[in-house]
């Protein structure tokens, strides 16, 4: 058996890939249909256990973590701590309509972020572009040192 090759970076589209972690069937149809229409590539799923098997074949793809705090399960914090270990530059996105954060950029973990629900349209694709760029700029950074 083979192992798919997955290109450099330097050799795929410009299309950022966003695993999209979201157990509300509307909600994660409709951020599917936004991130899409704004560029990205999504790779949706419905819980942490789903969104790691999904991560698991896409890890070389995946560009950006977005996930509702409140899953089934495995909460999304617990996603993403379990993410950022097997990829520590991993930029997440947090979002959720229950919980109250005061949440600066950067005040809790670099590279994490949180959104809070509701969103429109503008807000969404304006946080993943800025979270994107430092991430972009991070790497750059990184890779000249």
């Amino acid at each position: 058996m083979t192992v798919p090759r997955h290109p450099p970076a330097s050799e795929r589209s410009a299309r950022r890939v966003v695993l999209l972690v979201e157990d509300e069937p509307f909600v994660r149809e409709a951020t599917c249909h936004i991130l899409k229409s704004a560029g990205f590539d999504v790779l949706p799923a419905a819980d942490a256990q789903e969104a790691m098997e999904v991560y698991e074949h896409n890890k070389r793809r995946i560009d950006l973590l977005m996930t509702d705090l409140a899953l089934p399960g495995r909460n999304g914090r617990q996603l993403a701590h379990d993410l950022r270990a097997a990829s520590a530059e991993i930029p997440i996105l947090l979002t959720s309509g229950y919980v109250e954060v005061d949440w600066e950029d950067d005040s809790h973990e670099p590279g994490t972020y949180f959104l809070p629900k509701p969103y429109c349209r503008a807000e969404l694709v304006a946080m993943m572009e800025k979270i994107l760029s430092k991430a972009l700029r991070r790497r750059s950074a990184s890779n000249a040192s």
